[in-house]
């Protein structure tokens, strides 16, 4: 029997609210199916299953949070017979909340090496054994230390109820909260209690935002490099390739940056891949997550996969529709759980130069600002090109500043030969 859980569908998540069901116990499903609809603090995000198998139970019902990791729904496996015991409904949780299962911890979460989200199959994990010391992982102890958070007073949530990043930040939450309460004027708390207002899906957004890029900044040893492409050659390319066309069948040149990325990056493995358990893990395939600003703020990146491998008319497409589900709230997991690196483009709209932050686990980031005219040096003389700054935020445990200097290098040549990305 396969346990199917919730996959971590992002860095900043580590909790999400189960919407729908689109299966029912006793239907067959097929890999990639989509499955479920879970609600995070960007997006209702479409659930696959990774496995073929029959549904046995559905183990959360709908309406619940519940975090990563938790088992969602238990699968057969083909020629699987399960043995006879009471079905659980759907509409009813599978456990007390007193016995719900320990969870993995968010940034070791339930994935194969490519990132994504995966049905698990090992049982729910057992309590820490009689006398036997407390679990805590590295990163969890570290950050305990710098908050100031007592690790014996905090619950543990990972296997074998090992302490994480996650159970810290939530106790130092839970320490802050009750520190305000107290310090509250008595005569603000004598009367009626006012109704504390909701947290509005933007502020959330915030929140988690700001947890995950918090954790990036303290654990990852970010190096930043920067350089300037002359983008003639490519501009020149496109403008004609795109006369011949229709408006839709156009390619931006959006397109034409996240090819050549996704091809320097399949170059570049120590670049395209994640850092796991004090490790680089390569990823076997370039899934370049996009960067899109959501309408009522905050920023989703998705990924377009395969893209080395995609034309760039596919890449063209997929990044359209990408944009456009983003906005309106409808992405898959698989789309936001497994992007191997990611890019931001500001656009004509931005600034010159952007530095980003590196998106856990993964390695590396690229930025894209403003394109714009400027005073250059070309071929011995000086004249007004087009150029953009390009820039690469890397984890310095699993790259050095040599190989992001080629890495960039890599993206410059490419888009001086831009008909080579069209295949």
């Amino acid at each position: 029997m396969i346990e199917f859980a919730m996959p971590a569908l992002g860095s900043d998540m580590d909790e999400g609210m189960l919407n729908e069901w689109l299966v029912k116990p006793g239907d067959t499903v097929s890999r990639g199916q989509v499955v479920a609809v879970v609600e995070t603090t960007k997006a209702a995000v479409e659930i696959e299953c990774w496995h073929d198998g029959t549904v046995h139970e559905l183990l959360v019902p709908v309406g619940q949070t519940v975090s990563v990791g938790t088992p969602l729904a238990t699968l057969l496996e083909s020629g699987e017979v399960a043995a006879e015991h009471p079905a659980v409904s759907p509409k009813q949780p599978a456990v007390a909340p007193s016995e719900q299962p320990a969870v993995a911890p968010p940034e070791q979460p339930a994935a194969v090496s490519s990132g994504r989200p995966a049905a698990v199959s090992s049982g729910r994990p057992a309590a820490v054994p009689s006398g036997h010391r407390r679990w805590v992982s590295p990163a969890a102890r570290r950050l305990a230390s710098s908050l100031h958070v007592d690790l014996d007073a905090v619950t543990g949530t990972g296997p074998q109820g090992a302490v994480t990043i996650t159970d810290v930040e939530h106790a130092a939450a839970e320490a802050a909260g009750s520190a305000a309460e107290t310090a509250r004027p008595a005569a603000e708390t004598a009367g009626p209690a006012a109704a504390k207002p909701a947290e509005s899906r933007g502020a959330m957004m915030r929140r988690s935002i700001a947890a995950a890029m918090g954790r990036s900044k303290r654990e990852i040893p970010h190096y930043y490099l920067a350089n300037e492409i002359l983008l003639d050659a490519s501009s020149q390319w496109l403008a004609e390739r795109n006369a011949q066309r229709s408006i839709t069948e156009r390619v931006l040149p959006a397109a034409l940056l996240l090819k050549a990325v996704g091809v320097a990056a399949q170059r570049f493995q120590e670049l395209n891949g994640f850092w796991r358990d004090d490790g680089f893990v390569p990823a076997d395939a370039v899934h370049v997550g996009v960067g899109i600003s959501l309408r009522g703020g905050g920023l989703v990146a998705p990924a377009i996969h395969d893209v080395p491998g995609k034309k760039l008319d596919e890449v063209m497409s997929e990044l359209t529709d990408l944009v456009a589900r983003a906005r309106a709230g409808s992405l898959r997991s698989s789309e936001m759980s497994d992007p191997t690196i990611t890019v931001t483009n500001l656009g004509d709209q931005g600034v010159d130069t952007v530095f980003g932050i590196i998106y856990p686990p993964q390695v590396a980031l690229v930025g894209f600002g403003k394109p714009a005219q400027r005073v250059c040096a070309v071929d011995g003389g000086i004249r007004i090109a087009t150029t953009v700054h390009a820039t690469l935020a890397a984890d310095h445990r699993a790259s050095d500043g040599h190989r992001g200097a080629m890495f960039l290098a890599a993206i410059d040549q490419l888009l001086q030969q831009p008909d080579q990305l069209e295949k």
